[in-house]
């Protein structure tokens, strides 16, 4: 029997998120995507594709009252999000829809805002190669790649409707081509750092499907900082409080 874990979600005391030992946990990744994304007042629902345990539409419900749709091809992933869902009350915000985001896009209605944290490693990439199936489908491009997730989401976004990931910066380039190939254009980036002095090894991107050319570089979010804890900027994106 797979154990799991009730957990507090971050420092959000009225909110527990269920994990599994074997399976994808939420990281720092899903948490700067839930804060990165641009969440406007003409919004009336927001797709998370891959929602796996529901960590970033749980996220998502401290911004918004707008419904919320998670995506997940993996059945176990879905039973998982469903029980986060419910112990946290949302079941009539949160919806969680077992799909492979392909199929999912072909007959979805329109929406002005679609999430992704996206599998970083190609299939070729050796490392995680030997995680159980969970993991592997979670971090590898097994069941869907970069380009089919940028081209879904030019599917389901409504005119000016926008599009935030996180990746990579080794696929920066890539990414970018990608969206202006499915008319989503790059509007938004910031480049995460684990400390100052350090290279980036993650970064958030947003686009906007048939927006004007403009791209923003935003300033540089650090982690953590020297010492190793947690920079105040992360930790209120924890949901701490924190007096200045």
């Amino acid at each position: 029997m797979n154990q799991e874990v009730v957990n507090y979600l971050l420092a959000y005391k009225n909110m527990k998120i269920i994990q599994r030992k074997d399976m994808f946990n939420f990281s720092l990744d899903t948490v700067l995507l839930a804060h990165f994304c641009t969440i406007n007042k003409d919004l009336d629902e927001i797709v998370d594709f891959g929602t796996n345990n529901a960590a970033i539409p749980l996220l998502l419900s401290r911004r918004t009252d707008k419904k919320i749709k998670g995506i997940e091809i993996q059945e176990e992933a879905v039973t998982l999000a469903n029980k986060n869902v419910a112990l946290n009350h949302l079941e009539n915000q949160i919806e969680i829809i077992h799909a492979d985001i392909k199929n999912y896009v072909e007959d979805a209605k329109k929406v002005k805002l679609v999430v992704c944290n996206p599998p970083f490693f190609k299939v070729d990439e050796r490392s995680h190669l030997n995680d159980n199936e969970y993991l592997k489908i979670a971090r590898h491009e097994i069941k869907i790649n970069l380009e089919e997730i940028i081209q879904c989401a030019s599917k389901i976004l409504d005119n000016k409707g926008r599009f935030a990931m996180v990746h990579r910066p080794d696929r920066f380039i890539e990414i970018v081509n990608m969206m202006q190939k499915y008319d989503i254009e790059p509007k938004r980036v910031r480049f995460v750092y684990p400390k100052m002095g350090k290279e980036s090894h993650i970064f958030l991107i947003e686009g906007m499907y048939k927006g004007n050319k403009g791209l923003k570089i935003e300033s540089p979010l650090y982690a953590h900082n020297d010492d190793g804890s947690y920079s105040q900027e992360v930790r209120k994106m924890f949901g701490e409080d924190i007096y200045e």
